[in-house]
């Protein structure tokens, strides 16, 4: 890794490349009581600084901006995008750009609920648009807000149990969501369903309760084994067939998807031995290991299997910025999510991959030159635009393409789920 010390003309421009054209758009899911997304909150930065710091004007201009660029339907899959607006959003009716049935507008905390912006919400409302308070502490004046609201959402981090029951109890009755955000653990998530929450955004459900010391489940024992079949440089067909053949459910996948549009085959495949032929080894490799994927993550939220999907998609597309071996980056990251797939430490489940040791240790989160686009996908995940800047400058990485890379992988995974869910 250079420094600007060592290269400071070379630094110098990178510095200026981030500063000047960089469009980074993250999304985080919002799930309801059983798991299932509900819609996404869209997270847009241009430049070094994010959506809403500094600037009110250019902030929103930009979210609307950025919006209209990358596709609010592409980016959501067709369900609900949760959007920040400031007041001038609001007021002069700059979200009118966005479609009503689509858009829930998320009124920011530090508006006043000003007799304009009151006024504005209502024309918003009665045009189609949801509305969402965001990161709610109750205060008499956000009454007429709280009767136009569709959602209430309330950060789980700034917030304690007493005061978070008194604002359920006050909202008792009124139609509209509870939202809780910020929600981590699996240990808050059954906090805020418990406290009467509906709706949950946080990454809560990659981290489920973890099993130690458990064995992994013969079937799962069957699919790593696969796994580690898929990685040799030479494909053995016939060991190959028998493994998948042994499972009705995977075969059934695995052929699903060479017959979809994700492999864009123009006659049907009907065997294992048939795929592979027709589409190649390197393009077996990935697409079984989708199919794969999907029978890991069986039984945990779908949105679990979509953010593999989009890692695996987007390691892949990026690996030639850095001069990673594309195939590898694939592989790691789908499996970066495999603890919250089988509920076992990473550390457990290693030793069972036939893998290189840095891509092993990549997995166990070691700050390894292969683990460097996965480690900027997880900081973009939340939104963390400084530490997806420092990574790039870091690695000499070229930012507007990994946002457009990202952008693409998001399409594409929803494009291979629809097949495979």
């Amino acid at each position: 890794m250079s420094t600007g010390a060592e290269r400071p003309q070379e630094a110098a421009v990178v510095q200026v490349e981030l500063a000047g054209g960089m469009r980074y758009v993250a999304r985080q899911p919002i799930l309801d009581l059983r798991g299932r997304v509900h819609g996404y909150e869209l997270l847009f930065r241009y430049g070094r600084e994010t959506a809403f710091r500094g600037d009110g004007d250019f902030a929103t201009r930009t979210m609307l901006d950025n919006t209209v660029i990358f596709g609010l339907e592409k980016l959501t899959g067709g369900l609900p995008a949760f959007v920040n607006c400031t007041r001038e959003a609001l007021t002069e009716q700059l979200v009118d750009v966005l479609p009503p049935d689509m858009t829930v507008l998320e009124v920011l905390e530090t508006l006043e609920p000003t007799p304009a912006l009151i006024a504005a919400c209502r024309k918003l409302k009665a045009a189609g648009y949801r509305l969402a308070l965001d990161d709610f502490v109750w205060r008499p004046e956000f009454q007429p807000l709280i009767e136009l609201a569709d959602y209430i959402k309330v950060d789980f981090m700034v917030t304690g149990s007493e005061e978070r029951k008194r604002l359920v109890k006050r909202l008792g009755g009124k139609k509209l969501s509870l939202l809780a955000e910020k929600v981590e653990t699996q240990q808050e998530y059954e906090k805020a369903r418990a406290e009467g929450f509906t709706l949950f955004q946080g990454y809560y459900f990659c981290r489920p309760l973890l099993i130690e010391n458990h064995q992994v489940p013969a079937n799962r024992l069957s699919h790593i084994e696969i796994l580690q079949l898929l990685q040799d440089d030479s494909i053995e067909l016939q060991r190959l067939t028998r493994l998948v053949k042994r499972d009705a459910s995977l075969t059934y996948r695995l052929l699903r998807l060479v017959n979809s549009p994700v492999c864009a085959m123009r006659q049907e495949v009907r065997s294992i031995q048939a795929a592979l032929l027709a589409i190649g080894e390197e393009a077996f490799r990935r697409i079984a290991t989708l199919a794969i994927t999907s029978e890991l993550s069986a039984g945990q939220p779908a949105e679990v299997l979509r953010m593999a999907f989009v890692r695996g998609r987007f390691c892949e597309e990026a690996a030639a910025l850095c001069g990673l071996d594309a195939t590898e980056q694939y592989l790691l990251g789908i499996l970066s999510l495999l603890p919250a797939m089988l509920r076992m430490p990473m550390e457990e489940l290693t030793p069972a991959l036939g893998l290189r040791r840095e891509i092993r240790e990549a997995l166990k989160g070691a700050d390894v030159p292969e683990r460097r686009l996965l480690r900027w996908l997880e900081c973009n995940e939340e939104g963390d635009w400084a530490a997806c800047d420092e990574l790039a400058l870091a690695s000499r990485l070229d930012g507007a393409a990994l946002g457009k890379h990202y952008a693409e992988a998001v399409e594409w995974a929803e494009s291979a789920l629809s097949v495979v869910g």
